[in-house]
């Protein structure tokens, strides 16, 4: 590989501009030292608009949760990428519309990796700073998207990288480090407030039938050791009682899913469960097809020394102490003192992160019009006639309910999430994208 060396960074990508890659259509990948020892992969999929230079679409970099699953695999190749995991045409994919770039971050995600376990990010704040400093390069080495517009959605724990992310990103503009042009974040089933979720666990299931009085009291008991421990700022403890909370739901439950409470499994998923992992959004089954396919198909294409999914273990163990940290505050700042649009969606079927614990802390921030917010009507998303989801907005701050969809809505719902991509990006009037659909 070519090195060059910019600032505190080095950028390398290899050769010129519009490679092959594994897709329909021209694409760029590379690595950006964000640190000493510490080297994130990138990967854009320009987009298959019919437009006389890609370059007049925007850009959306998607990031996945964990911490420690790979967007381009994960995200690529199982949600919103042109191909799917047996690498067939995905109708759906982002790049009809859209340039997509999958970054995996943090360092020691996917392709990305670090010289040693103590280059590992081990708080949100540090994954942000990475993330500007992979920024820096990325653009270094594709300047001419620089005065295009760019929007960060994300996934799971992705969305709390993103909230720190979208500030500093911000912060390094006003201060002239970086000269793009942020709009807006979409954080997708975010684990923005862990607590909230643990907290609303046991009424989530009890309401949809998934456990009986005995359950929720069951669930309950742990979830407010859960709290106990995170009240007290013994954030390793609550982690674990965290992961304790989710065994004692697969006990009771007989092994729901997590991430789409109605996915039929099979009890022999008990065993697996009762040592809760990290939160990949995947289940097994995919996760080792996954593996297989970045670490042949996808490192050959890409000419790739580096083997896919080494070190996304240890991202987690990382970040073990940081894990149940809020970042709600980080989301009021984004709202009070930034220009950048910030849209919340939830599948309705999701567990792990459910949609009774995201509104709770959604209707705990403080911003501006956040009295309108509380008062005004929620109105609903139709494609095809169908009635997709509902969405409320209120300046530049949106939260949209997703109707049949769990942890994963652009895999579930791909037509609420289109529109939901249309009403950030093109900023058409939902009441005009409801009559085209």
């Amino acid at each position: 590989m070519k090195y060059s060396y910019l600032m505190c960074m080095c950028v390398y990508i290899g050769s010129v501009l519009g490679r092959k890659g594994l897709g329909p259509t021209e694409q760029e990948w590379g690595f950006v030292t964000v640190r000493q020892g510490a080297h994130m992969f990138w990967w854009l999929h320009q987009t298959s608009a019919n437009v006389e230079h890609y370059t007049e679409r925007p850009l959306i970099i998607w990031l996945q949760g964990g911490p420690g699953a790979s967007s381009t695999a994960f995200g690529n190749f199982a949600e919103l990428g042109p191909l799917d995991v047996d690498l067939n045409s995905r109708s759906t994919t982002w790049i009809n519309n859209y340039n997509v770039l999958f970054v995996d971050n943090p360092v020691g995600t996917g392709y990305s990796h670090v010289d040693s376990s103590v280059y590992l990010a081990k708080s949100n704040r540090e994954v942000a700073e990475d993330f500007v400093v992979l920024l820096k390069g990325f653009y270094e080495a594709i300047p001419e998207l620089k005065t295009t517009p760019l929007y960060i959605f994300s996934e799971s724990y992705g969305g709390k990288m993103t909230a720190e992310i979208a500030l500093l990103v911000d912060q390094a503009i006003k201060n002239g480090s970086l000269d793009i042009d942020l709009v807006g974040v979409g954080l997708g089933d975010a684990w923005i407030s862990p607590v909230d979720m643990v907290l609303s666990w046991s009424s989530y299931l009890l309401n949809v039938g998934a456990v009986d009085q005995n359950g929720y009291e069951q669930i309950e008991e742990m979830a407010h050791e859960t709290k106990k421990a995170f009240d007290s700022g013994n954030f390793s403890l609550a982690t674990l009682l965290w992961a304790k909370t989710e065994g004692v739901i697969a006990a009771v439950t007989e092994n729901i899913d997590f991430y789409n409470i109605l996915t039929e499994i099979p009890s022999a998923w008990k065993a697996k469960m009762e040592m809760i992992k990290p939160d990949s959004g995947l289940r097994d089954a995919l996760d080792d097809k996954i593996k297989i396919l970045m670490n042949n198909v996808v490192s050959q294409a890409l000419d790739l020394n580096v083997t896919w999914g080494d070190q996304s273990a240890a991202v987690f163990a990382g970040l073990y102490s940081d894990f149940m940290k809020p970042v709600t505050e980080i989301v009021e700042l984004l709202l009070n003192t930034t220009d950048i649009k910030v849209a919340v969606y939830n599948g309705q079927l999701d567990l792990i992160v459910d949609t009774p614990g995201t509104v709770k802390w959604v209707d705990e921030l403080k911003f501006e019009g956040v009295e309108n917010w509380k008062t005004s009507s929620r109105k609903p998303i139709i494609a095809n006639g169908i009635v997709e989801g509902y969405y409320k907005k209120i300046g530049k701050f949106t939260m949209y309910w997703i109707n049949r969809a769990g942890h994963m809505v652009p895999l579930d719902n791909p037509a609420a999430m289109d529109i939901i991509l249309q009403d950030m990006i093109e900023e058409y009037d939902m009441k005009n994208i409801n009559d085209v659909y």
